[in-house]
């Protein structure tokens, strides 16, 4: 009995062993399945695709920004030199070439080690297992991570070969200071690409993959000699370089061509608008653009960029109250809409208020675009016809002329050089608001304003510096409206272009009335409100003011907004906030005589234009008509002809001969015009009576305005 129940327990024994050694098995093969296969569950496809760095350049070439999370810059494993690969497989993973993602030598060697030591001397993390940790699990703090780190990285050698973990190892290494990738760390240590890495250099790169802060050769030098040394020696141990090499390699000092970074915060106002526009015309969000890898060319022209900055800093052309007086400009290509220039601020740092897009009162800069351009699209109207210029109210708004006096009439030509108000609004209502707000909406202009005050832009919500340069384009482009634009291309990371910035043209108005326009904002700058400053190129423009709306006499905004042949530009001044306490002292010569600053110093960078050139198909704008005032007419008889007796007027000769002079005789009721003549400055009266005296004048005719002057004295003539 006693010994069938031993075969009893005995078997039973042996059945709960093979068992537990059945599910021990199958857990084991389970769990070797999982740690083999269950990769997928730790790699996330998308962590694969590495952030990199977003450069901003001039369209020459010149790097003007970085938008990045991680500064790296991808480079392909053909630019990277093969004893610069080596050189990390050496230190870092022997026998990179020979696993399949754990080295189960250097795992068994590592415990060995520890074992001896009684604690834990030596690593045994692949290449692969290093990617594989920093691409998935860096955050990961779990008992697991390491498990994970092994499935992650035989999933790896499964999908890729080992030129792309290599590669991938390579670019996404950090290297300390900031920078990411073997490029990148290249250019911060040495100032040169990667592809021309030196032995050494490239030695010294691999030995910071251990410890990037600890073997900084910036901070630590004799450290990151020591370590570069030991790849090189590592490297003649694998067979990769002979001993001599090795020896010259050692010998060598580190080398360093460390560049202090360019200090460029006259890119910040510019690099906003670029931002912006990437977002909004190509729906690249600044997260994309941190991760992406895009290369963005733009329209900046550098020398204009960092002329605009520096004269803004200049505090005498900011007529201010208090500190804080700010201004905004913004220029653009006329002729394809590039933004070659833009200051969003003074002192301004990107992530602040980009003034060049915050709309604002533009004053009587609203004139030429809704107002005098647009009647001049009309038959009846032309630069010399006459308008009212009276203080009237019409339809319940009264507007006043800045120094409250009246010519009664005025031609548009001298009402817009003198910017004078109850004319232009008189011919917003003659013209019709509807009317004139079919022009702005083709410049993309659209305002909820239904009242006479946009004549003198008063408007609920103002407009932007951008909108305003914008708008004064159709004048040096035949009419035609273009919107402007900082980004020229965008290449992807691959150095595919995947964007243009072209834009689309739209005819405002004709090419002749573009022409008169330019005629006569010229005149403002020459004669007119925009007198103030130096400069003595082709220049066009109009200024404009507001009051400020709690000090008396004083200027909330102050504007200037014009063009030369080749460029179109628009200032803004004054207060972010504007109270009782901050105003400007002085209102739109200040913009005026910054703009002609600028402009000034740009000429000497490049010569500008002396003048504009009329197009083919437009006719020329005669310059205007100062009448001259007649206090020397006198009269005198001569001799000869059929009559023998005639009577002769002489009078002071004005300089413009375009004048016509009309003669006039006195007489009971109305004065008899008896001749004119033009260009001379003397008239002959054939039957002059010889019994009576009669009494003559001479008045100047305006035959542009068709508008007489001021008669003369008047003279005698009798026998």
């Amino acid at each position: 009995m006693e010994h069938k129940k031993q075969r009893r327990i005995f078997t039973l024994s042996t059945k709960q062993l093979l068992v537990t050694a059945g599910i021990v098995a199958f857990l084991g093969i389970a769990g070797y399945l999982v740690i083999i296969f269950g990769g997928k569950l730790v790699v996330n496809e998308e962590d694969l695709i590495l952030d990199a760095t977003t450069t901003i350049e001039t369209k020459d070439g010149k790097e003007i920004a970085e938008l990045y999370n991680e500064n790296r810059t991808l480079v392909s494993m053909e630019d990277i030199p093969e004893h610069v690969q080596e050189a990390f497989v050496a230190i870092e993973d022997r026998r990179f070439y020979e696993h399949a993602g754990v080295d189960f030598q250097s795992v068994a060697r590592a415990v060995y080690r520890d074992i001896v030591a009684f604690g834990k001397v030596e690593g045994a993390s692949t290449i692969t297992q290093q990617l594989a940790k920093n691409l998935f699990l860096h955050n990961d703090k779990t008992w697991m991570r390491k498990t994970k780190e092994v499935m992650a990285a035989i999933y790896l050698e499964r999908e890729y070969t080992k030129n792309q973990i290599l590669g991938m190892y390579l670019n996404e290494i950090y290297f300390g200071s900031g920078v990411y990738g073997i490029e990148e760390a290249s250019q911060l240590f040495f100032s040169k690409s990667v592809s021309d890495l030196t032995l050494a250099e490239g030695a010294m790169l691999a030995g910071l993959a251990k410890a990037p802060n600890g073997y900084s050769p910036i901070n630590h030098p004799e450290k990151a000699l020591d370590r570069r040394n030991v790849v090189l020696q590592a490297m003649d141990d694998a067979g990769k370089i002979s001993t001599e090499t090795r020896i010259q390699a050692q010998g060598k000092t580190l080398g360093l061509d460390v560049e202090e970074p360019e200090e460029t915060p006259w890119v910040d106002s510019y690099v906003d608008l670029v931002m912006k526009e990437a977002a909004e015309k190509y729906q690249l969000s600044v997260d994309e653009l941190q991760r992406g890898g895009y290369r963005i060319v733009v329209n900046m022209e550098q020398r204009i960029q960092q002329i605009a900055y520096e004269k803004f800093k200049n505090d005498r052309y900011f007529p201010g109250n208090t500190e804080g007086t700010q201004g905004a400009f913004v220029m653009m290509d006329q002729e394809n809409g590039g933004i070659v220039a833009a200051i969003g601020g003074r002192s301004y740092q990107l992530g602040n208020l980009n003034r060049a897009t915050v709309t604002r009162q533009p004053g009587s800069t609203m004139k030429p675009i809704a107002v005098y351009g647009p009647a001049l699209m009309k038959k009846e109207y032309n630069p010399y016809s006459l308008i009212p210029d009276q203080k009237r109210s019409i339809n319940g708004y009264t507007a006043e002329n800045v120094v409250d006096e009246y010519a009664g009439s005025v031609s548009i030509y001298e009402a817009l050089r003198v910017s004078k108000n109850a004319p232009a609004v008189w011919l917003l209502n003659a013209i019709g608001i509807d009317y004139a707000k079919t022009f702005l909406e083709k410049m993309n202009i659209s305002i909820k304003d239904k009242g006479l005050a946009i004549a003198l832009g008063g408007l609920s919500d103002g407009l932007t510096p951008i909108q305003m340069m914008e708008s004064y384009r159709p004048f040096v482009h035949g009419g035609k409206y273009i919107p402007s634009h900082t980004i020229s291309r965008i290449y992807d990371r691959e150095n595919q272009v995947i964007a243009k910035g072209k834009q689309k043209q739209t005819q405002v108005f004709s090419s002749q009335v573009a022409w008169n326009m330019t005629a006569m904002l010229t005149n403002v700058v020459k004669n007119g409100t925009a007198e103030a400053g130096d400069y003595e190129k082709a220049l066009a423009g109009k200024t404009g003011s507001t009051q400020h709306p709690l000090v008396k006499g004083e200027y909330k905004d102050a504007w200037f907004v014009g063009y030369t042949p080749h460029y179109v530009s628009a200032m803004w001044m004054g207060y972010d906030q504007s109270d009782k306490h901050h105003f400007l002292t002085d209102g739109s010569s200040y913009p005026t005589m910054l703009t002609k600053s600028i402009l000034k110093e740009i000429d000497k960078q490049r010569p500008l234009e002396s003048n504009f050139v009329k197009p083919e198909n437009v006719e020329t704008l005669p310059e205007p008509m100062d009448l001259p005032e007649i206090n020397q007419l006198e009269a005198s008889y001569t001799f000869g002809g059929f009559s023998l007796v005639k009577g002769k007027l002489t009078w002071s000769m004005a300089e413009d001969e375009r004048i016509v002079y009309h003669i006039y005789q006195e007489q009971d009721g109305i004065d008899k015009r008896i001749g004119q003549v033009q260009g001379k400055n003397e008239f002959i009266i054939d039957d002059a009576p010889l019994l009576k005296t009669t009494r003559y004048y001479v008045v100047p005719y305006n035959p542009l305005t068709q508008v007489e002057g001021t008669k003369s004295n008047t003279v005698e003539l009798s026998l």
